[in-house]
């Protein structure tokens, strides 16, 4: 499936319209011009009216297939928890349809590959929300190393830590740490943003270990993570992830060999290059619906201007990335 007439207006059902979308990404397909949301679905059928109700969006669902064979409905979003992308990717891949996979594209590389090859085999678009790969903060950083603005680069480090939050404590059951739906626990839902963000600024990793284990056994998924990996470049890495330290933290620096970059992946801080010509910190705010350009980049491909950067087949090597370092693979 190649571009489509730029005179069509591509209708999006969203399945699992929880959160995420309320904010982050749903209103983003609403501006973005030749895309409309016609449909969404979510098992309790109240609460999916009532989004519906509150987003103006004429059709609702508590069944997901229904939403998939809608005649109405030209592309689907898939905004549910990890576990369940596989299944509801392989059905939109079925019915033909354009398809956008929140991230992580699956909790493990095989089922990764599997979502990927179904949509490829069919000629059929699949993007992955890695939306950082959009957001122009980490568009500058890029044009910042294509530039050799800190000379030819050396190695990459990011650390990320953060307390065990009150639902932690608690022992109420949160999927983001069942190691059935996330065996990494936040590290599937946080680290992965990064990883598949260096894939992108840095070229592919090519080699990569790791080591993790749960170290406050609040819950059944991994909370301590440390990796080591080089980029097909020979860009050496290093990370270490904990979520459950005192204090948060998040800092990556990109090495050089005549200056650094530092940034954060989460936090809005100031990207600042340091090199032979002093110090420059840039304050490069995030749009409000943070995914607006990665649903703006998937409208560029669609409408046959240019490649969005995060697909199925980049989420899926992003999948393997985390495979490695968690042991699973």
């Amino acid at each position: 499936m190649s571009a489509i007439n730029n005179e069509k207006t591509i209708r999006w059902g969203i399945i699992g319209c929880g959160n995420v979308t309320e904010k982050k990404s749903g209103p983003a397909y609403q501006k973005t011009k030749g895309f409309e949301i016609v449909a969404v679905m979510r098992r309790d059928a109240d609460k999916a009216a009532d989004y519906a109700n509150r987003h103006n969006i004429k059709k609702y669902y508590s069944d997901a297939d229904a939403l998939i064979n809608d005649p109405e409905v030209d592309a689907v979003y898939i905004a549910t928890p990890p576990d369940s992308h596989k299944l509801y990717g392989l059905k939109v891949a079925e019915a033909g349809k354009i398809c956008c996979i929140e991230k992580p594209l699956a909790p493990s590389y095989e089922d990764s590959k599997a979502i990927s090859e179904a949509f490829e085999s069919k000629n059929i678009p699949l993007f992955t929300a890695y939306y950082r790969r959009s957001l122009p903060r980490f568009k500058q950083i890029k044009k910042w190393l294509d530039a050799n603005s800190i000379g030819q680069i050396r190695h990459i480090n990011w650390h990320l830590s953060k307390p065990a939050s009150p639902q932690d404590l608690s022992g109420l059951y949160n999927w983001r740490t069942d190691v059935k739906v996330a065996k990494g626990g936040y590290f599937d839902d946080l680290a992965s943003h990064g990883l598949d963000l260096f894939n992108y600024l840095l070229g592919d990793i090519k080699e990569v270990s790791g080591m993790s284990l749960n170290q406050q056994n609040l819950y059944s998924a991994k909370d301590a993570l440390v990796a080591c990996w080089i980029h097909e470049n020979g860009i050496t890495g290093t990370g270490s992830w904990n979520f459950g330290t005192a204090t948060r933290e998040d800092k990556v620096f990109i090495y050089g060999s005549q200056g650094t970059i530092e940034f954060s992946i989460f936090d809005e801080h100031p990207v600042i290059l340091t090199n032979g010509n002093g110090i420059v910190p840039m304050v490069i705010d995030h749009p409000e619906n943070v995914q607006l350009h990665h649903v703006e980049d998937m409208r560029e491909q669609l409408f046959g201007t240019e490649r969005h950067p995060s697909t199925g087949k980049t989420a899926t090597h992003t999948s393997w990335v985390m495979d490695r370092i968690t042991g699973t693979l």
